[in-house]
């Protein structure tokens, strides 16, 4: 991406856009140099070995370099990809994250697309990259991520939600499906995700309901399919979480439709 055939090296920026449709699933791979997945419109969900995030419009995912991964898509996406050189953002974490991305971010994302690399020995274009490196730098962290358990037992409770994060069954009952006890669960929860079982399930009801909200589900039907008991109650949580309605934060008009049926984060989602 960011050497030519032979070798050299002709930039320490390289961009791509892609269009993609509903449902699409770019499959796991890795690569050499640090990347910047931004979502300019639609939704995408980004999965590692051992977690995933969720990437809704004017928000961007940070993945180091040599990290394995697969994204699929919620609605039709519009992607922007930055390559950069791991020497150029030493200072950001070696892990994945999302990041919000602030006006000036966006546009210079836009910019290094439409002009596909920058190199550092043009001083215009090494100005251009010191720039989107330090508004990289200063981007707040986004809350949407949900680390999965390693231990088999939890990934039983786990796989169970994941598959319908509606689900109401009581922990306790969770539990004698799995072959450990609820303390157990709870504790190898918070041992390995850092969340507390009651804390991950909430959060993977707020990722799914982003999900439905990029594919066309009215706010209602989000609530429903998400285990909420109303859209209410599916607002005021939303709120809280990310400091907007959902309509706001995923940009949309009051004018989409829905698609009704409660669908599962897997078929290009993440699974267990």
């Amino acid at each position: 991406m960011l050497h030519a055939r032979n070798g050299r090296l002709v930039g320490e920026i390289a961009s791509v856009t892609a269009e993609f449709q509903d449902g699409h699933v770019i499959p796991e791979h890795l690569h050499p140099e640090d990347q910047l997945l931004f979502a300019s419109s639609g939704v995408m969900t980004l999965r590692t070995r051992e977690s995933f995030w969720i990437v809704p419009p004017l928000r961007a995912v940070w993945i180091p370099a040599e990290t394995p991964h697969r994204v699929a898509m919620s609605g039709p996406v519009s992607m922007r990809t930055l390559y950069l050189l791991p020497a150029l953002c030493r200072a950001l974490p070696r892990k994945c994250f999302v990041m919000n991305v602030s006006g000036l971010l966006r546009e210079l994302i836009l910019h290094v697309c439409r002009c596909k690399r920058l190199n550092k020995k043009v001083s215009s274009e090494r100005r251009m990259a010191e720039l989107l490196v330090e508004q990289l730098k200063q981007a707040s962290r986004a809350p949407l991520h949900l680390p999965q358990p390693a231990d088999r037992r939890a990934m039983r409770v786990a796989g169970v939600l994941l598959r319908d994060p509606a689900d109401e069954t009581p922990l306790e009952h969770l539990c004698r499906e799995c072959g450990a006890s609820k303390r157990t669960i709870q504790r190898l929860f918070l041992d390995e995700t850092q969340m507390t079982f009651a804390r991950w399930r909430q959060q993977l009801r707020l990722l799914h309901g982003l999900q439905l909200l990029a594919r066309g589900e009215k706010v209602s039907a989000a609530a429903m399919d998400s285990g909420y008991s109303s859209a209410s109650a599916f607002i005021s949580m939303f709120r809280r979480e990310l400091g907007s309605t959902p309509r706001r934060y995923m940009g949309l008009s009051s004018g989409r439709g829905s698609r009704s049926g409660r669908r599962r984060m897997a078929s290009g989602d993440p699974e267990p």
